[in-house]
Formats: structure tokens, sequence, C-alpha cells
């Protein structure tokens, strides 16, 4: 079973987040934005990744462990509902090391 908080040596605490939703930016062409989610959608990180060629192909994977620290909260009930139904899917279709 996977546990979404760790705590690493170094004693900072890590959260595993999911991946909740992948979209093309509007403003800028070539930018993917991910977000990923804590399985409660309560918490959040956005990242952006540009895509600069064909060849720059990085792997997205189901899920991160990253510093507790760095997610943002999720203000709006509707959308913390959105995130916890899509990172709980993702949970259940993917290990976190998988890529999608």
């Amino acid at each position: 079973m996977d546990t979404d908080t760790d705590a690493p040596a170094d004693g900072a605490a890590t959260t595993r987040v999911w991946l909740v939703e992948r979209t093309y930016s509007d403003d800028e062409q070539n930018i993917i934005i991910l977000v990923y989610a804590t399985p409660d959608g309560s918490r959040y990180l956005r990242k952006e990744r540009s895509l600069t060629s064909f060849d720059d192909v990085r792997e997205t994977t189901a899920a991160l462990d990253v510093e507790a620290s760095s997610l943002g909260d999720v203000d709006d009930p509707d959308q913390r509902a959105q995130y916890a139904e899509a990172a709980d899917r993702t949970r259940e279709r993917y290990d976190p090391d998988d890529a999608i």
C-alpha cells in the first residue's frame, strides 16, 4: 500500500501528489501545464513544462513525492472535490512511477 506522506532521512516532510490535470497553455505555444494534487484534493502542485522539440520527450509520472512546503492550498470546494476524484482515478489505474 502506498503512503501519501513520507519522511526522508534529512527530516524534511514530503507528500505524494497524483496527476489530476494536464492541459496546454492558451497563452504560450508548446507549454504543458501539469497539476498534481493530494488524494483529498486539498493541496496541489502546478508544473509548467515547455516542449522545445519533438526530441525533447520527458516522462510524466503518475505521482511525485514533493516537499510539503511547495504545495498550494485548494480553497474552492468544487475544485477540491474534482482534484480528489481525479487523484483517486490515477491512484487506481497507475503505480506512482508509471509514465502516463
